[in-house]
């Protein structure tokens, strides 16, 4: 019987264990999002993470600032928040307006606040094998969303040693990290992408699927490998409204061994891991 691996429930554990820390401590963990104009999934996104990081005793707050603000006024307001001392972790909330350049964002936050393991030096660390999830804990800030995949593996109780993983997906947010993560667990790791050779062969190889490509139902029932772990990062809304991810999930649901439901799977994990995120950075830099 396959096993659907509920990411909800099992962010709800981790925030509970967060919570349970935070009770301990003699500060207050602070989190701040800089979010730069009215996208709405951009603000569908931060009021939830503000509702689940105030739950579990972070400080929390938004700075909300106009779409017509430029970029050398968002480096300011990064800056700012680098030498606030109460602020531990600071997020950059994507897609910016056009006219200010992600990166140049991302490689002004202070490292050692960089919660959602973005800035190049984190990025480096974990390519370089510095940082990166072991037995005895996470090493280093690594980004949120692959993060929230290895808790979800855990979850299914999956055998990482010598497994051959197979990432769909080379974006510098999931799908590269994802894969170093798993190279740091002892798989054997494929990265493949839309213009991989056979892609269908590639995936059926698989005994851990990671679906980040970004296109709905791409990766059909019949690619998946009996008993193989899959798990489905993407989230794509069709035109009916409905979401679906990048797995054609009811095809694959019988194949698998265990699987994440879109939606209700890995989305759940990313703000948890964020303010998993935030408390290592906050208990590293009172070290």
């Amino acid at each position: 019987m396959t096993l659907i691996l509920d990411g909800k429930a099992v962010a709800e554990r981790l925030r509970g264990r967060l919570a349970a820390r935070i009770a301990t401590l003699a500060f207050t963990p602070g989190l701040v999002v800089l979010r730069v104009g009215e996208d709405p999934a951009s603000g569908v996104y931060v009021h939830n993470k503000d509702k689940a990081a105030l739950a579990a005793g972070f400080a929390s707050r938004t700075r909300h600032l106009p779409a017509e603000t430029t970029e050398a006024e968002l480096l300011a307001e990064i800056a700012a928040l680098n030498a606030d001392r109460e602020v531990d972790g600071i997020l950059v909330q994507l897609p910016l307006p056009v006219h200010i350049r992600a990166e140049a964002a991302i490689a002004a936050v202070d490292p050692a606040k960089d919660v959602d393991g973005f800035h190049p030096l984190n990025a480096g660390r974990l390519a370089s094998g510095l940082s990166g999830i072991t037995p005895e804990g996470v090493r280093g800030l690594v980004p949120c969303t692959p993060r929230g995949a290895m808790h979800l593996l855990a979850e299914a109780k999956a055998q990482l040693r010598g497994a051959r993983a197979v990432v769909v997906g080379r974006s510098q947010i999931v799908g590269r990290p994802m894969a170093q993560l798993l190279l740091g667990a002892d798989c054997t790791v494929t990265i493949a992408h839309s213009r991989t050779r056979d892609l269908a062969g590639e995936c059926r190889r698989a005994d851990i699927l990671i679906a980040a490509v970004g296109r709905p139902e791409m990766i059909r029932g019949d690619w998946v490998r009996e008993g193989a772990v899959v798990i489905d990062v993407g989230i794509n809304r069709m035109p009916d409204g409905k979401l679906v991810g990048d797995v054609a999930y009811a095809e694959a649901l019988p194949r698998a061994a265990a699987i994440t439901p879109v939606p209700g799977g890995v989305g759940p994990m990313t703000i948890a891991c964020l303010l998993e995120n935030t408390l290592e950075a906050a208990l590293a830099r009172r070290a």
